[in-house]
């Protein structure tokens, strides 16, 4: 079940995104970002947060907001994030079908995401699987922990 996420999600929400953050691997975010600071971002006013559920348990989480104001607001941006217990059950896919079917429903006419690591090699599959195309490269764009500078890529689909 993938409904809108409510406050009472907060820590469920932070057990999710803490270690994608302390890991540095996937998102342009500061790595010691707070819980605050992160929940803050994730559910901030300028977008809308949800959850998906499974077995009584936030699994997953997704936001949804417009990538650009003014004429660049019918194209549709989020951000997603599944529990590490969770990788590999289909929650992503689950989630980012629901956000294109949310997105539509908010008259949005396609999709861009802006910074998609390169060595996310799960991410691109999936990305690249459910249809979008990669539009741009910023070479070593992202400096990942593990693997020096590596590319970011600019993913796009209409919806």
């Amino acid at each position: 079940m993938i409904r809108l996420a409510v406050p009472e999600d907060g820590a469920a929400i932070w057990a999710i995104l803490e270690p994608v953050l302390r890991a540095g691997e996937t998102y342009a975010l500061d790595r010691d970002l707070s819980r605050e600071a992160a929940l803050a971002y994730w559910l901030g006013p300028d977008r809308e947060s949800f959850v998906a559920e499974a077995e009584a348990r936030v699994l997953g989480t997704y936001y949804l907001r417009a990538n650009q104001a003014g004429g660049g607001a019918h194209v549709a941006n989020c951000g997603y994030a599944t529990h590490e217990a969770a990788r590999g059950r289909g929650i992503a896919r689950a989630m980012a079908k629901h956000s294109f079917a949310e997105a539509r429903a908010r008259g949005f006419r396609a999709m861009q995401f802006n910074f998609v690591v390169s060595s996310n090699a799960p991410a691109v599959r999936l990305w690249h699987a459910l249809g979008f195309e990669t539009i741009g490269r910023a070479p070593e764009a992202f400096d990942h922990p593990a693997l020096g500078m590596v590319d970011a890529l600019i993913l796009y689909r209409r919806l």
